[in-house]
């Protein structure tokens, strides 16, 4: 065998012994950017205005989750302690939901799980509004309800990125 031959040989051997998870995520990858340039190019090239705008609104909606809902009830804020008490399930349910509250507004910011802390906080509103239906004030359900709409084209719009981080789950 010369040694063009055997350089030859060993560099093929190289490239088939790639660990699985380097080539797994070198496709993964791919294929974000390639669902990224399709939706890019079917928007007409709205996509990164489109992904621009919901990053305003994830920021804005993180802000207030964080500043003035998930704080206040870590905090004791009176009318916080108020509103558990009206709806009935004690004052542990605060600190659930507060924790839950920034736990997705941390999400919310990282572009990794941007998709799945909206998956969750959509459930969040899905029980806000139901509480603030059946037991507070119904007319209170309307700003739940256009969260969680945003909140779906978040998770829409990042579920690639979603399906990612829950394959590297499975290793």
């Amino acid at each position: 065998m010369t040694a063009h031959a055997a350089q030859t040989a060993h560099a093929a051997q190289l490239r088939t012994a790639q660990p699985h998870a380097i080539q797994s995520h070198a496709i993964q990858s791919h294929a974000i950017q390639s669902h990224r340039a399709q939706s890019d190019t079917a928007a007409g090239g709205g996509g990164r205005a489109r992904r621009r705008a919901l990053w305003a609104a994830q920021i804005l909606l993180a802000a207030f989750l964080l500043i003035a809902s998930g704080l206040p009830k870590l905090v004791g804020q009176a009318d916080a302690v108020e509103t558990f008490t009206e709806i009935g399930w004690g004052q542990w349910f605060r600190y659930a939901t507060g924790l839950v509250e920034i736990a997705g507004a941390i999400g919310l910011v990282i572009p990794r799980l941007a998709g799945l802390a909206a998956t969750g906080l959509i459930g969040l509103m899905a029980g806000a509004v139901l509480t603030q239906v059946l037991v507070l004030e119904p007319a209170w359900s309307l700003m739940p309800a256009a969260f969680a709409v945003v909140f779906a084209a978040v998770a829409w719009d990042r579920r690639a990125e979603s399906r990612q981080v829950l394959r590297s789950l499975k290793r």
